[in-house]
Formats: structure tokens, C-alpha cells, sequence
């Protein structure tokens, strides 16, 4: 490109990371235009939304090749694990994220468990099975509680903590039998259920240099006091104080620098997210698991409270020279409250008119960054399951959390669900 401020990037992915992070590049002084693909309500007022899905492996490399794209940044996971990097690298186009081989570290959660066995990162004992009756055997010689997991991608909703033997005995059969994930259910791991306190640490590599994020906590559950079903995420905070300097310097050195050592000793170097989902256990911090790319919702205070030009970041991880680049966060804290559908994470309804944003972002310390929302004609309308993430800043925690609450009354759908205790676990 012709000037330092010409820049063109392409995000790809519809959600609430890639929204946070289309906000993000788009206010680079390197970056002249940001496209999502496929994007969806709120990526639009920051970026060209462009009608390309996320797995359109040929249309997403001609889009980047004819738009002379600077650099590619993928969001979700799937088409990384259908190597979308791999092909990409191959036309020359520069791209941040891992390819399909190491991608496996999130497609594979049996192959997961065996590259920590082989290079000695703390993580639960496990078994892997793909037949039903040692899997069931196994279960009742270990008892329970006990987590039983799809080892392929099942969109955060393929774990199961089994509270007793029946429970888990259940689980067992819905995954291998009854197909209950489909494909991504071919393999269950079985592993000890670990106490503790969970948060996720993410750090951007380009294959040796680490650039680690502050560490968030995700709210998985629908309800308050971490009760009901799973969903992908109702909320999250950083930084965790849970996650100590002490701790940070243990993180990095077993488990951050031994992924990106053991990938590429093992053939197949890591470039882009490494994601490590952490239980801080009595006997130290052990992966719970590893995910390829931003969490989703921790990108959203992520990347409110980061400081960095995020495309200098990125684009120096993809091009291998990310040494020297260090992180500045924002002092203070980020919250990220999720305002869901109704139903959620079951069957719920679509097209529901969407009000308020604009009141909600009167307070500069709040942005709304959009998750399930389109535009029918001129009016904004839910269009998925988790509709926002209303994101707010401050000087401690407890601000942050209060303006993001003041924000989510401020807004308003039909059926608008949320939980009131984000970040109380700190507070």
C-alpha cells in the first residue's frame, strides 16, 4: 500500500468478538477500511459489511485478493479448523490465525489432552473413547462428579459436568449413541472434574513471541449464581483479580510457552490466539481447555480496555516479527453484560424490534457492541440468541459494572434477558 494509513482488513465472523474487533482495527491510524464478512447490525457503523459466509473458503481468499486486502482477521473458529489459513497463506494473502494443523488444539479436544500429555501442561487426567461400553465402564470405575466432553466442535455447548454416574452414564450415550452433537460427538473425553476458580488468559502469538492479554472470567450459565443450562457466554470482566502476577508468570511459563514451543516442535507452529480456559485448582492453574481465537464475549472488554493499536498487533503476529510489542491496558476495569433473547439457550423468537442503543452510549464509558441483530429496512431487529454485549469502563470494577447496568436498563426488546451478577464473583 501506497501510505501507513491506507490500510484495508477483513474481518470474518457475525458476532460480538467481530464486532469488538471491526471497532477496534477501524479505529487504527494505519487502517483506511475495515469489511466483515459476513457481519451483521452493529459491524455496519464501523465497517462495510460484506455478504460472504464465514466458511466460504474460495470466496473469502477472492474477496481478499480482488479488495487487495492488508490483512485478513478470522473471528470464529470453524473456518480456521476447515483451513481457511492454510489457504490463504498459500495465495500470499497475510492472514492472523493458526492453520488447520495446529487448529486442532480447538477442533479436537482428544487431541488436546494428548499434546498436554506430551509436553507436560498441567490439565485434568483424562480417557478418550469412541465405543460406548468402555466409556461407560470407565465412568463408573471413576465415579462422579465427572465432565464428559465432545471432542470435536460443538459451538461451546459440548461439555457436560455429570454430578453422578447416572448423569454421566447419560451423557455418554447421548454423545456416542444417540448422536446428541452430531460428528463433532464421533470421540467423548472423559476427564476428573477440577474445583477451583475458572478464568480464560488469551495471548497473541506469532508463533514464538507472546503478547498476553489481561486475564477475563466468562459467565457460562443462563442464570444468576451460575445456575441452568450452558450458553456461549452471558458475560465476562477484565481483568480477573483472581489471575495475580504470581500467577500470570506461572501461565505463561507452563502452559502459554510451552503450546507455542511444543506446536512447533511438533511440526506445526501456532500463529494467532492461544486461548487457554484455566481452572485455578488447589494445586495450581490446569487448561480446562484451548481455544484458537477470542473468546466471545471476553474480546468485547478485551479490546475496550486495550490501549494498542490493535492492527500493528496483528499484523505483526501474522508477519512472524511480534517481538518487542508489549501490552498496554487501560488502567481500570471492563465488563461485558449480555442482553440475550428470550429462550436462549433454547429455541427462541427472531425479528423483535431493538431500542435505546443510542441512549445507552450518551455515557462515553459505554459501548454496545452488537451479537444477533440485522436490519429489517430501517429498523433494528434481534436475530439470534445473544443479541448484545453493553460494554462498560471505569476506574474500578464495581464503576464499570455499574454503567454497563445503567446501560442495559436503558435498552429494550421483547423478551430481553440478562444476569444482574456479572462480575460479582470479584466484586
Amino acid at each position: 500500500m501506497a501510505d501507513n494509513a491506507n490500510k484495508k482488513v477483513l474481518v470474518i465472523g457475525s458476532g460480538g468478538r467481530e464486532h469488538a474487533l471491526c471497532w477496534k482495527l477501524a479505529a487504527s491510524p494505519q487502517v483506511a477500511e475495515v469489511f466483515c464478512a459476513p457481519g451483521n447490525g452493529g459491524t455496519g457503523s464501523v465497517a462495510t459489511n460484506v455478504a460472504i459466509a464465514a466458511t466460504d473458503i474460495d470466496g473469502l481468499a477472492r474477496f481478499a485478493r480482488e479488495e487487495q486486502i492488508a490483512l485478513t482477521v478470522v473471528g470464529p473458529e470453524a473456518p480456521l479448523v476447515a483451513g481457511l489459513a492454510d489457504r490463504f497463506r498459500a495465495e500470499g494473502l497475510a492472514i492472523f490465525g493458526p492453520s488447520a494443523a495446529a487448529a486442532r488444539l480447538e477442533g479436537s479436544k482428544a487431541f488436546a489432552k494428548q499434546f498436554m500429555a506430551r509436553h507436560g501442561i498441567p490439565t485434568a487426567a483424562y480417557a478418550t473413547f469412541t465405543e460406548v461400553e468402555p466409556a461407560l465402564a470407565y465412568v463408573r470405575e471413576q465415579g462422579a462428579p465427572i465432565v464428559v466432553k465432545a471432542s470435536g466442535l460443538a459451538a461451546g455447548k459440548g461439555v457436560i459436568v455429570a454430578e453422578t454416574v447416572a448423569e454421566g452414564s447419560a451423557a455418554v450415550r447421548a454423545i456416542l449413541a444417540e448422536g446428541a452433537f452430531g460428528d463433532a460427538g464421533a470421540e467423548v473425553v472423559i476427564e476428573e472434574c477440577l474445583v477451583g476458580e475458572e478464568c480464560s488468559v488469551i495471548a497473541i502469538t506469532d508463533a514464538d513471541a507472546l503478547f498476553t492479554l489481561p486475564a477475563a472470567q466468562d459467565h457460562k450459565r443462563i442464570g444468576e449464581g451460575d445456575t441452568g443450562p450452558n450458553t456461549g457466554g452471558m458475560g465476562a470482566y477484565c481483568p480477573a483479580p483472581v489471575f495475580t502476577p504470581e500467577l500470570a508468570e506461572q501461565v505463561e511459563r507452563e502452559v502459554l510457552r510451552p503450546v507455542v514451543d511444543g506446536m512447533r516442535a511438533d511440526g506445526t507452529p501456532f500463529a494467532g490466539v492461544v486461548y487457554a480456559g484455566l481452572m485455578i485448582s488447589p494445586d495450581g492453574p490446569k487448561v480446562l481447555e484451548f481455544n484458537v481465537r477470542f473468546g466471545d464475549p471476553e474480546c468485547q472488554p478485551l479490546m475496550a480496555s486495550l490501549e494498542d493499536d490493535l492492527y500493528a498487533v496483528l499484523a505483526a503476529a501474522a508477519a512472524g516479527e511480534l517481538a518487542g510489542h508489549t501490552p498496554h491496558p487501560r488502567p481500570g476495569a471492563a465488563i461485558t453484560v449480555v442482553l440475550a433473547a428470550g429462550g436462549y439457550p433454547g429455541s427462541y423468537p427472531k425479528g423483535d424490534e431493538i431500542t435505546g442503543i443510542a441512549a445507552a452510549e450518551e455515557d462515553p464509558n459505554v459501548v454496545v457492541f452488537h451479537a444477533g441483530t440485522r436490519f429489517d429496512g430501517d429498523r433494528l431487529v434481534t436475530h439470534g440468541g445473544r443479541v448484545l454485549g453493553v460494554t462498560g469502563l471505569g476506574a474500578t470494577l464495581a464503576e464499570a459494572q455499574e454503567r454497563a447496568y445503567a446501560a442495559c436498563d436503558r435498552i429494550d426488546f421483547a423478551g430481553k434477558t440478562l444476569r444482574r451478577d456479572i462480575g460479582a464473583r470479584a466484586l
